[in-house]
C-alpha cells in the first residue's frame, strides 16, 4: 500500500509543478514520472537544509518542491 501511497503523491506534486511552471500538467505518466522524481529531489534538498517534512501535506510540499527544482534544471539544460 505504501507504494500506492507514494505514487500518489508523484501524481499530485507533478501536476501541481506543472501547474505553476507551464500553466498545465505533463499528462499522467509525464506527473507521475516529474513527481516521482522530484520527491527524491526535494527529500535530499530538504534533508540539506536539516529539515524534516512529516504527513501527507510535507510530503507533498517537498516533492513538488523538487519536481519544480527538477523542470528547472532541465529548463536550463534545455537552453544550452
Amino acid at each position: 500500500m505504501d507504494i500506492v501511497y507514494f505514487l500518489l503523491i508523484g501524481i499530485v506534486a507533478g501536476w501541481l509543478a506543472g501547474q505553476l511552471w507551464k500553466g498545465r500538467g505533463f499528462g499522467p505518466i509525464g506527473n507521475l514520472v516529474i513527481g516521482v522524481i522530484g520527491s527524491f529531489l526535494g527529500g535530499f534538498v530538504i534533508r540539506l537544509f536539516g529539515l524534516y517534512a512529516g504527513g501527507l501535506l510535507g510530503q507533498l510540499i517537498t516533492a513538488t518542491l523538487g519536481a519544480l527544482i527538477l523542470l528547472f534544471i532541465a529548463a536550463q539544460l534545455k537552453k544550452a
